[in-house]
């Protein structure tokens, strides 16, 4: 059994942890800042999803899963009970498992995106990914360079730019597993999460100029996270954790050691 690969801020803490899911195509280094900020109040476990960073590759990426995956490192990590948060595909992750493993599940995060499935939106950064051709590119300027043809957003080209390494053979290469995330994007990003509830608090947090989460989105969270409430951080689009983040860390926060 294959075991997420975390970054854990405050481990001698004795606090309930809080574990912590990043978007597709990110890394737990996205959320360096906010781990060393709340590893001050609680044990703070950062994590890579699977296909993702230096967690492991795999064929499968359905939502049950990175639940699965979730279960699994709380065991290997003797913990019983926690808090998650999720950004995105990260929510989806830890909203598929309040529902499969409600007991484990103290309160829960998710931030900008719903249970609903979502209309394929990322055919333009995955086709862009898959021009860069490592055989080919020298440096991260090439990457950089080709990426620019397709993509025209500066932070998304540095976001996406953030998972290149250098390979033991000298070669560039994406850290994440472009191979499956494409085959698999239907999967895990145009199907709904399995139905089910979870009783428990829980807290979804939107941007204000994001439109991930819409207002008709209300029922359908209310009907899976009945205790859920909604609130949107001001002058934030979808990766709010760094559009705002004074803001967002404060509302975290409250959530959390209310």
């Amino acid at each position: 059994m294959e075991i997420l690969h975390s970054k854990i801020y405050g481990e001698e803490r004795t606090e309930t942890p809080l574990l912590v899911f990043h978007g597709l195509f990110g890394m737990l280094d996205n959320w360096g800042s906010f781990g060393k900020e709340f590893g001050e109040l609680m044990p703070t476990h950062i994590l890579d999803l699977r296909n993702h960073g230096r967690s492991f590759h795999s064929d499968a990426m359905s939502h049950d899963d990175l639940a699965q995956d979730i279960v699994n490192y709380l065991d290997a990590h003797h913990i019983q009970k926690a808090n998650l948060l999720g950004h995105s595909l990260g929510g989806k992750a830890v909203m598929q498992f309040a529902i499969n493993f409600p007991e484990r599940l103290e309160k829960l995060i998710v931030v900008d995106i719903t249970p609903k499935a979502y209309p394929p939106h990322h055919q333009g950064i995955i086709k862009a990914l898959q021009s860069v051709d490592f055989e080919k590119v020298e440096s991260r300027q090439d990457v950089e360079k080709v990426l620019g043809e397709y993509i025209h957003e500066k932070f998304v080209i540095q976001f996406l730019m953030k998972n290149l390494y250098w390979t033991d053979d000298k070669k560039l290469d994406w850290r994440f597993n472009l191979t499956t995330l494409a085959e698999k994007y239907t999967e895990f990003v145009s199907n709904a999460i399995k139905f089910g509830v979870f009783n428990g608090p829980t807290l979804f947090i939107g941007g204000a100029n994001s439109n991930y989460i819409l207002p008709q989105d209300e029922f359908l969270i209310k009907q899976q996270f009945p205790k859920a409430k909604i609130i949107k951080i001001k002058n934030a689009e979808h990766w709010v954790q760094a559009n705002n983040p004074v803001d967002f860390n404060a509302a975290v926060k409250e959530f959390l050691l209310n």
